[in-house]
């Protein structure tokens, strides 16, 4: 059986976050996007809009020196929705990120539009951006 559209879509999409390809990011979050991040630290909240979400993107990056990677471990999709887990890693001023996490993207018009991120431990993922 062939992998839904939307799951395509998504894979696509971590493929471009870990190669920093902004261009093909561009093409699949929608310009009015939400992307919903947890915890209490620097990306906690609500990330309104394309161009928004993808400087909050390159903040990542640059606050941990390169060193973040995203492993995508698994994939849900329908028709609106989408779910992966993730299992993410990095290293920052001697701190180490080693969490899981799975991310609901609401997909409207072949784009995704509201991104909501949970994560196993907000714990640390606060004090690693802390």
């Amino acid at each position: 059986m062939a992998e839904h559209q939307n799951a395509t879509l998504v894979r696509r999409g971590y493929e471009a976050f870990s190669a920093g390809d902004l261009g093909t990011l561009s093409e699949i979050i929608a310009p009015d996007a939400v992307q919903h991040m947890p915890g209490h630290n620097t990306f906690s909240g609500d990330h309104k809009g394309r161009d928004s979400i993808l400087a909050m993107y390159g903040q990542l990056a640059e606050r941990s020196g390169g060193t973040l990677k995203v492993e995508l471990e698994e994939v849900y999709a329908n028709d609106d929705e989408v779910v992966t887990v993730y299992h993410v890693t990095g290293r920052r001023e001697g701190k180490q990120l080693d969490t899981r996490h799975a991310l609901v993207f609401r997909i409207r018009d072949g784009k995704a539009a509201e991104l909501t991120d949970v994560s196993s431990d907000e714990a640390a993922d606060d004090n690693f951006w802390s």
